[in-house]
Parts: structure tokens; sequence; C-alpha cells
């Protein structure tokens, strides 16, 4: 079921997320997740985007598969992940979110990193993740936090937000009404 993605100026964004267990209904939650990011055109949507404030979100690089054929089609959901591991070395990468849309700035973050999670049967795994791949986890394991890319980026870049970002939450509310 498509459901709505809440936008920058919804305090729920801002919020701390709570682990699911596997008396959770884990396969509607990824149903849910994966059906709203796909309508969206996205590539990564945390349950907190949903105004579910669950440890979970999906990633699907299809739509980035499709305009760069280095890229392979990766589609996943991560139960209660978390990030165990990170290289040193650091890249910027043109970062975007559906939260905050028309929005896209620089952001560094670790090339590599090492994860753990649950998958839909809440057996544990644990793997290296790189490229796109580790991007897009590292962005929406933020949202678990309450973190959102803006606040990585430098006071004058987010100074120079300000007007956007009041746009987006002046329209939030609106919808929301």
């Amino acid at each position: 079921m498509i459901v709505p993605v809440i936008l920058y100026g919804s305090p729920i964004l801002r919020k701390h997320s709570f682990e699911l267990n596997e008396d959770d209904n884990l396969q509607q939650l990824s149903v849910n997740l994966m059906e709203t990011l796909k309508m969206a055109g996205g590539i990564g949507l945390a349950a907190p985007q949903t105004g579910l404030l669950k440890r979970a979100f999906v990633i699907d690089t299809s739509p980035l598969a499709e305009d760069d054929i280095l890229i392979q089609k990766y589609e996943q959901t991560f139960i209660n992940p978390e990030i165990t591991g990170q290289s040193f070395i650091k890249t910027y990468y043109n970062e975007g979110c559906l939260s905050l849309p028309g929005i896209f700035e620089d952001v560094l973050r670790p090339e590599k990193i090492t994860v753990r999670y649950f998958d839909l049967n809440f057996n544990r795994v644990e793997e290296e993740l790189d490229g796109i791949k580790a991007r897009i986890f590292q962005h929406e394991i933020d949202h678990l936090e309450g973190i959102l890319f803006i606040d990585k980026l430098n006071i004058l870049k987010r100074k120079l937000l300000t007007g956007r970002l009041n746009k987006i939450a002046k329209s939030s509310k609106i919808i929301k009404k």
C-alpha cells in the first residue's frame, strides 16, 4: 500500500526510531515502504518518512541502474540496521531526499561500511557495502536517528537553504489540514 511521504518540518523526522521484532508485520511494512518508494521515484525510504517510528528502510537502485550501466540493480529491506564499521576514505556525493523535495547537496560520507541487519525472515545478515549502496544505507540509517542529510552540510550551506526549507515546511503544514 502506498503511503504519504512526510515532508521536512514534521517533528517525526527528528525523532529516534524503535526496534522491530519478529511479531511485527515485517512483510507488510516492507511492501508499504517499497511501493511508496517506487511510486515516488526514489532510491531509499525509511519508515519514519512514512510516519512510522520503526527501525526499517528499503533501498532500490533501479532508477540509477537505468541511467548508469555501472550501477547494479539492488533491492533490499533492512530491519534494525546498524553500521558496525567504516572506511577512513570518504567521498562526496550529491544527495537528495524524498522528504526534502528539490534539494540536492554534496555530502561527505565513508566510501565503505560494514553493516548488520535483519532480513524479512528475521535472519541476521552482516555484510560490507560500498559505492551507492553504502551511500544510501548511511543516508537512510540517519533517518532512523532523526538526522537529515542537510544536518551534514556546513553552516553557510544550511543558511543558504533556509528559504527553500521554510517553503517545504510550510507546504507540509498545508497538506496536513
